[in-house]
């Protein structure tokens, strides 16, 4: 099969969107190297990323004056003549986008639909924005020939929002970067905790430091706890309510902000914390999870939405809003080594659901069910 990928995020976003991608492909391309996986993208980025041949071979960038000036013309509808050309059976849209005029083609299309925070939570978003993200939806949701979604909250959502029928989405969960699965070594552990200067024992919240993510509500809970908390992930404005929080309470030194860590370097620090701690509102699917039970890493999540399909029947549940459950639970597992024995074991069980040859498995049929 000759596959193409809007690969965009793949080669430009060095996290979300963009490690879905390069997951996606890198399986593929592991499990299943007898078919060709193109990556068209308006730019190349983040070279780092082209880390084989095969990758750097199979990519494909706008060409002739007009592609080239305007590159997301070319993205959002001349490529069509580029995937004629290179004789293209199925494009896959890795962010929720496809081609307009791909439909008048014999090509098969799939779209990855991650969430629709925008539907959910409209005031995180600018009217334009939401505007142009439910356009783009709509359009892929019922242009392509199958959706995939990465969680069934997210398929319920699909339904819901847009009415479409149920056959026409397949949950495909991802997967998560080698690195996680990896057991880290006490040398490597300690190349970390000086290079950073990390405490020995705390607990971890991964994600963009926004009021979604809730990290406010993990460092107002362990105010009166004997444990420091390391919060990695982009800052925003809500980053600065937290710091003002922290400066105010004297915790300065108990909350610690990171960004810009390598895979390997965020994959250590799993392995060194003593839990992970992630009260978001909502996501599509929640990836900081399963990044912690393939670590070994005892997980306090969100009571309601995806957060129990990702972290399994062991994961500790929590109201995100209750701070008072949030430190509860936190002392509990802290303090039982039984009970966190018993988190990790079973994470390590479930997260099999997870792994990259069964969702590799699940993808390839997919594109041959639709040809």
């Amino acid at each position: 099969m000759n596959i193409a990928y809007d690969a965009k995020r793949y080669f430009l976003n060095k996290t979300g969107l963009g490690n879905y991608s390069r997951d996606l492909i890198r399986i593929l391309e592991t499990h299943y190297p007898e078919n060709n996986y193109i990556k068209y993208t308006t730019k190349l980025g983040g070279v780092d990323f082209l880390n084989s041949q095969r990758s750097t071979n199979a990519t494909r960038l706008p060409q002739g004056l007009i592609n080239k000036v305007f590159p997301s013309l070319w993205r959002n509808s001349r490529i069509v003549n580029d995937l004629i050309q290179d004789k293209i059976d199925i494009y896959h849209g890795l962010s929720g986008e496809i081609p307009i005029n791909l439909r008048q083609t014999t090509i098969k299309s799939i779209t990855t639909i991650h969430d629709l925070i925008f539907i959910r939570y409209p005031e995180l978003y600018k009217p334009i924005d939401r505007y142009i993200y439910n356009q783009k939806s709509k359009h892929a949701v019922f242009q392509s020939d199958k959706i995939i979604a990465i969680s069934q909250q997210t398929k319920s959502d699909l339904i819901d929002t847009y009415n479409i029928s149920e056959d026409k989405i397949e949950v495909i969960y991802q997967t998560c970067h080698a690195s996680f699965k990896n057991k880290k070594t006490e040398e490597e552990k300690d190349v970390i905790r000086s290079k950073y200067n990390l405490p020995r024992h705390f607990i971890l919240n991964v994600g963009t430091v926004e009021p979604r993510k809730n990290a406010f509500q993990i460092v107002k809970s362990i105010e009166k706890l004997d444990i420091a908390l390391l919060i990695i992930g982009r800052k925003t404005n809500y980053a600065k309510e937290i710091m003002h929080f922290v400066e105010r309470k004297g915790m300065a030194k108990r909350v610690i902000f990171m960004e810009g860590l390598s895979m390997q370097e965020l994959a250590t620090i799993y392995a060194m914390a003593d839990l992970l701690v992630y009260p978001s509102k909502f996501e599509g699917f929640g990836i900081p999870i399963i990044e912690a039970l393939y670590s070994g890493l005892p997980v306090i999540t969100s009571n309601s939405g995806v957060f129990p399909e990702a972290g399994g029947p062991s994961s500790c549940y929590i109201d995100p809003e209750d701070i008072d459950a949030i430190q509860s639970a936190i002392e509990s597992i802290l303090s039982s080594e039984s009970t966190r024995a018993k988190m990790v074991s079973d994470g390590l069980e479930f997260v099999k659901r997870f792994d990259e040859d069964r969702i590799a498995s699940q993808l390839i049929q997919c594109y041959k069910n639709i040809l």
